[in-house]
């Protein structure tokens, strides 16, 4: 296992990583000192100027930056360089308030790219792969990061965008793809009109690197069972740069952290305290290369544990563990902290394809919470009596991982509306 795209900087020593850190660090904030406002402000506030940051050991002297942050300085107020400087912008798909909109300068494409590049050459990608990329095109990172990613390697890229899945499977047969990019519920979604198709035997696949949405292991298990390949995690977020923030090697017990562009902290995050590495606490990012849309300290309210244990791949870049939940849309149902992934988790297990919504909802000043389950094929049954044994099986399994009561209602196959993007997995009434 030595695939790498910049063997130099993946298997750097720590002490040269810290050093790349510590001087990218002490140069970032002056730059964000000089260009914006809004962050020196946050500075000032707190008492630190760019003298008091002389390496990475300072970083927890710096304020935090937060989605209501970005709000607030839509959308230029975070701008980091001269508006003549950037090229392109990126926007997160948005669920409230104002979209997030980040800018990139040229030099931030091109190392964007480099990181994206690095993940499938961890997955064994080369130039003589086809890649194709099926996650959305446009104001979505996705299509972009990992089609730059994919030219840069030298595969053969197939900018298929999402949807139209006769389109995807035609290209995939045709031309022979190797290496499929996506959301891992699209990933389910194609591999089901695979089978449907019975051309399963045409497909060329061996990896895929699937991102954007949160997914358990078991779902992992069911692409690779379902594709005949090896699935991979990517990470990334609008605005820390896109996909290839950081990225599973063909260990597949993490994501390396481009550490060269990217500092990663774990902090609780009700008193915001930085926790030693193995800790379980909130990601934040600081990002020392990024020149358009340079976040400080950014807290992603993802949930998870940052290693740097020895990896069988020979990267040194820490690892971070497959977010485990958010800490501001975490579901809090009855005082209990609800992930999906645990829901999913007992699906799958229990033989259920990953096609299922949660319906959270208030009656009587009481929370319930519902799940909608998708039938395989093979566990379709019309008859009454065995349906609502199967969901009385589900409900103790719930139970048991949950701590509290779901209600069960299993559903015939095709009937929960399929995702050619990110699925909607919880539709919670209380805060409509």
């Amino acid at each position: 296992m030595s695939n790498y795209y910049q063997p130099e900087i993946e298997t750097a020593s720590y002490e040269q990583i810290r050093e790349w850190q510590s001087e990218r660090l002490v140069k970032q904030i002056k730059r964000v000192w000089d260009n914006v406002p809004y962050y020196r402000k946050k500075m000032e506030e707190k008492g630190v100027t760019p003298d008091d940051i002389k390496g990475v050991d300072d970083l927890k002297k710096l304020p935090f930056l937060t989605k209501a942050d970005l709000r607030d300085a839509y959308p230029y107020g975070l701008l980091g360089a001269p508006l003549s400087d950037c090229v392109r912008i990126q926007s997160t798909s948005g669920t409230t308030g104002k979209r997030v909109v980040a800018f990139y300068t040229q030099n931030d494409i091109d190392l964007w790219e480099d990181c994206c590049a690095r993940a499938i050459v961890a997955v064994g990608g080369t130039k003589e792969d086809v890649c194709q990329v099926a996650y959305g095109y446009g104001l979505f990172t996705g299509g972009a990061g990992l089609n730059g990613g994919s030219h840069k390697v030298g595969c053969l890229t197939l900018p298929m965008s999402s949807g139209n899945t006769e389109r995807q499977l035609q290209f995939m047969t045709d031309l022979g793809s190797t290496i499929l990019c996506c959301t891992p519920s699209y990933a389910l979604y194609l591999a089901e009109s695979i089978h449907e198709q019975g051309i399963i035997d045409q497909i060329k696949l061996k990896a895929g690197i699937f991102g954007a949405e949160a997914w358990s292991e078991d779902m992992r298990r069911d692409i690779e069972n379902k594709l005949n390949i090896k699935a991979y995690d990517i990470y990334g977020l609008t605005e820390i740069t896109g996909p290839g923030v950081s990225f599973e090697c063909e260990a597949q017990t993490g994501m390396h952290i481009n550490e060269d562009h990217f500092i990663a902290e774990i902090i609780d995050p009700d008193t915001e305290e930085v926790l030693p590495e193995g800790s379980k606490g909130e990601l934040v990012f600081t990002c020392i290369t990024k020149e358009g849309f340079p976040m400080i300290r950014y807290r992603t309210r993802d949930i998870c544990v940052l290693s740097r244990e020895k990896c069988p791949c020979g990267r040194t870049h820490v690892k971070m563990s497959k977010p485990m939940g958010r800490s501001d849309d975490m579901l809090i149902i009855k005082g209990v902290n609800v992930f999906p992934s645990q829901i999913e988790t007992v699906l799958i297990q229990q033989g259920y394809a990953a096609n299922y919504q949660i319906v959270v909802d208030r009656v009587n000043h009481s929370d319930t919470l519902e799940v909608l389950v998708e039938m395989t094929p093979e566990l379709f049954s019309d008859s009454l009596g065995k349906i609502t044994e199967m969901e009385k099986i589900l409900v103790a399994e719930l139970k048991t991982m949950l701590g509290i009561y779901a209600k069960v209602k299993l559903v015939a196959p095709k009937t929960i509306a399929r995702s050619e993007g990110k699925a909607v997995r919880v539709i919670d009434k209380r805060k409509i």
